[in-house]
């Protein structure tokens, strides 16, 4: 293994750890958390789906995008678990016999 490439992962270790215990001390050393705070870190898990999911839509090609639309239309109705093996198969079915 590459020094370069140990070093970039022990980096982004301590980087990681670092922000994780920070924002936990911060958080543990306020008697109460400002409500413009709270609204803030309630925004993250959207703001952190939409970093991961938004790529995949816009640039792996149409069966991709496609697949999210019916996953998104079947979620609308469906339990997660079958959500996620109807859009398996969808892709599965998209990939075989259209592209």
């Amino acid at each position: 293994m590459n020094i370069a490439f140990t070093l970039t992962i022990l980096a982004s270790a301590l980087a990681t750890y670092a922000t994780r215990t920070g924002g936990y001390l911060l958080i543990k050393s306020m008697s109460t958390i400002p409500p413009r705070l709270e609204a803030a870190l309630n925004a993250v898990p959207a703001a952190v789906l939409t970093a991961l999911v938004a790529p995949s839509f816009v640039y792996n090609g149409l069966d991709v995008t496609t697949t999210m639309l019916v996953a998104l239309l079947i979620g609308l109705r469906a339990p997660t678990l079958v959500m996620l093996l109807l859009s398996w198969a969808f892709v599965i079915a998209f990939r075989h016999f259209w592209v």
